[in-house]
């Protein structure tokens, strides 16, 4: 299974003058459930896009499985982001119905429709929302989306999956209901990063550590 360390990561966005990352080092292991906490501005959801590999660090190292990522040939960096899954706070859906949403990742890899429907249907039943698979994805609330975007990432079976406030537009059950999902997937074989303002049961999902960003810096780590 995949590992990450990022090892003395800063960033500051093109145009900017500001670091809005400081010299973070932080080891993400196998089958960890990690939660990165911080107010507004202070670098929760960069943090989260260097971690998943969709930001490149100006400055330090993002190494995966002891490789330094970005000094990887193309075709290598498309098999590890394979495995590595991020789901934005307000996601962008397709044009398309729920079902054809979820589906869409499994079609780009030629996954056949018996298959691709077996997936789909476990996942959207297991965050209780198979009888929205016919709706107009543009149609549906925001918390609706927030799940529906969700199950497109569970039901590639990532090895990591990076959650940006995926609380955030959720009722009282239906956090229950998804906490329960990535608790299960936890357990079985899926590594866990979630950015959060909100307080998160340890109880059920078993954190391995919290991370505390200040300003852009690393200001505490809990296990």
């Amino acid at each position: 299974m995949v590992s990450i360390k990022l090892r003395g990561v800063w960033y500051r966005y093109v145009g900017g003058n500001d670091w809005v990352l400081k010299n973070i080092s932080l080891t993400i292991e196998p089958k960890e459930v990690v939660v990165i906490t911080g107010h507004n501005g202070s670098g929760k959801t960069t943090l989260l896009k260097i971690t998943s590999l969709i930001y490149r660090p100006v400055k330090g190292e993002v190494l995966v499985d002891s490789n330094d990522f970005w000094s990887l040939e193309e075709d290598e960096k498309l098999m590890i982001r394979r495995k590595v899954v991020y789901v934005h706070e307000k996601p962008i859906l397709l044009k398309d119905t729920v079902l054809g949403n979820v589906a869409y990742g499994l079609r780009i890899r030629g996954i056949g429709n018996d298959e691709l429907l077996r997936r789909c249907k476990e996942v959207l039943e297991e965050l209780g929302i198979w009888g929205l698979k016919d709706f107009n994805a543009y149609k549906l609330s925001v918390g609706q989306t927030q799940l529906v975007a969700i199950a497109r990432a569970l039901v590639l079976n990532p090895e990591v999956l990076l959650l940006d406030e995926p609380y955030a537009h959720l009722d009282m059950k239906k956090k229950e209901v998804l906490t329960r999902v990535l608790s299960r997937r936890c357990r079985e074989s899926m590594t866990l990063v979630i950015a959060t303002h909100q307080r998160i049961d340890n109880t059920e999902l078993s954190i391995s550590k919290t991370v505390t960003l200040e300003n852009g810096e690393l200001v505490n780590t809990y296990t």
